[in-house]
């Protein structure tokens, strides 16, 4: 089944759907569907629990207070259940597809394992920059979590504003960019883009992510200057576009070895 969303390339505009599938009904597109809104939904709470925690993290010394792997895990539940209404600490009984179960505990466990491996760099005393920042979280997330589920999922950015080499976009993430950033697609809410392909067979869904004024530290003005991490800041304005999450599921990963294992 065809979703409401073509490809960008004949997009006149960009809709955003912003509401729940219901795991009830026998679509299994819209499973899909919902699925890969969740997984992106709960990577970037990651993302924003690393970024809340900026200046923890680069604390020198950490003395009173650690950023642990624990307290990450608290905040990121909490993130992604005020944005969803799903607690993921109570996942048996809540209202999500039956495959996105195995996944987004199997995301969770990833997402703490990154920063479990950055713990003997956070302890280093007299270092101000210790490396751990939403991009690096999702890039290394999302690489764990695929390595594992053989699901897509990633961290990508236009062409433009592109740092790492692995978030490079394809073709259809970079198409779909182009519309995302217009001036009139809403900056609010956690809105997707979905559409199915591959004779329905696979979904894509697409998380935009916006700036914030707590990104502009990095990203922001004047551009060209190096942020805390090395790299040239992009002169970048509060709200817009600074990149995507993707997730690419197809029907055959609700049946895939890696999703059984952990069931």
């Amino acid at each position: 089944m065809k979703q409401v969303l073509f490809r960008a390339l004949a997009l006149c505009s960009v809709v955003l759907f912003s509401a729940s599938v219901t795991p009830a009904k026998a679509d299994p597109s819209s499973d899909l569907q919902e699925t890969g809104r969740l997984l992106a939904i709960l990577l970037d709470s990651g993302r924003v629990t690393i970024g809340l925690n900026q200046a923890l993290i680069n604390n020198p010394s950490q003395a009173d207070q650690r950023f642990t792997a624990e307290t990450f895990a608290n905040q990121t539940l909490s993130n992604f259940k005020e944005r969803t209404g799903i607690d993921l600490r109570n996942l048996s009984g809540a209202p999500v597809p039956a495959m996105a179960k195995p996944l987004l505990e199997r995301l969770m466990e990833e997402s703490k394992k990154t920063v479990t491996s950055y713990q003997p760099v956070l302890s280093m005393p007299s270092m101000k920059y210790k490396g751990l920042i939403p991009a690096t979280f999702g890039t290394e997330t999302s690489e764990r979590f695929q390595k594992w589920s053989g699901v897509y999922l990633k961290q990508t950015a236009p062409p433009h504003l592109l740092r790492n080499p692995k978030n490079k976009p394809d073709e259809f993430e970079a198409a779909y960019m182009e519309q995302l950033s217009r001036a009139e697609v809403p900056r609010t809410g956690d809105g997707i883009v979905s559409e199915t392909v591959e004779d329905g067979k696979t979904v894509r869904v697409l998380l935009p992510l916006f700036y914030s004024k707590a990104c502009l530290s990095c990203h922001g003005e004047p551009k060209g200057e190096r942020d805390i991490s090395g790299y040239p800041r992009e002169g970048a304005k509060e709200g817009e576009l600074g990149g995507v999450l993707s997730v690419r599921l197809s029907a055959n990963a609700q049946s895939s070895p890696a999703a059984e294992q952990s069931r």
